[in-house]
């Protein structure tokens, strides 16, 4: 079975530029994830390609995430950094060790470009295709499918992605401006979009899927939710899609 959990946003327990501790959002989403492996404890490869620009964010964040899937879940943890991956040994004996392949937050548009340059895109496809996990938030949840909203500094663009499902994705919709771009965004392109607030995730089992949400709880906190957006006869159309146990097809999430 090919599988992908796909998360809309949530913090992961990170310690902040202020020092601050945050939150751990995803919880629930994270422990699907794993149970996806069909193990107790899989091996659990971070790639944190969307921030390839510096090495020291990269390691930070491996960090964050293996005291998640390492120390919570019990995981082996492994970290495929974005300067490996000209080493095709290198990616070939980490990515064949996996079980969960999990891509962090950042920047989706150089991520992708990266991944197309050292063909590390196709390696992804493979593993893929293999039954990993693969997974991820925020530019990591929307790099699997058509193409996505993705913030620019002020702006919010267009960035074209790996096109695996032929959705729209944004991030992060519970967040100023994302609502409003992702509405021109879908006119201009005539796209179906999957709307993904912080705390939500679409799952993807071959050609089912269902929303799943996590739980935290917090004062103040909206509760997750996904929407599936779509412009038809000049007419803006938008539905809440709901948290079920069951699957269903995903040709129903084409439909106009």
């Amino acid at each position: 079975m090919k599988k992908i959990v796909a998360i809309g946003g949530g913090e992961n327990g990170r310690t902040a530029e202020d020092g601050k501790k945050l939150d751990y959002e995803t919880y629930e989403i994270d422990k699907e994830i794993i149970r996806l492996t069909n193990k107790e404890k899989p091996n659990f490869l971070f790639i944190c390609h969307a921030f390839s620009f510096s090495k020291e964010i990269q390691d930070s964040y491996y960090d964050t995430m293996k005291k998640i899937y390492g120390d919570i879940f019990g995981c082996h943890c492994k970290h495929l950094r974005s300067d490996e991956l000209d080493d095709i040994e290198k990616v070939k004996e980490k990515v064949d060790w996996a079980d969960i392949i999990y891509e962090g937050g950042g920047d989706t548009d150089s991520m992708i470009k990266l991944w197309k340059k050292t063909k590390f895109d196709k390696v992804l496809y493979n593993a893929w295709q293999q039954e990993k996990v693969i997974c991820g938030i925020s530019a990591g949840a929307v790099c699997w499918f058509n193409s996505c909203n993705s913030d620019n500094e002020d702006n919010f663009e267009v960035v074209n992605c790996l096109d695996w499902f032929p959705f729209f994705m944004t991030p992060h919709v519970d967040e100023k401006g994302r609502y409003a771009s992702t509405e021109q965004q879908l006119k201009d392109n005539k796209k179906i979009g999957l709307l993904l607030t912080n705390r939500s995730a679409i799952e993807i089992i071959d050609d089912q899927y269902r929303v799943i949400f996590s739980k935290f709880k917090k004062k103040d906190l909206k509760k997750p939710f996904i929407i599936k957006a779509y412009w038809n006869k000049d007419q803006y159309r938008n539905q809440k899609l709901t948290n079920e146990i069951h699957f269903k097809n995903i040709n129903n999430l084409l439909k106009k």
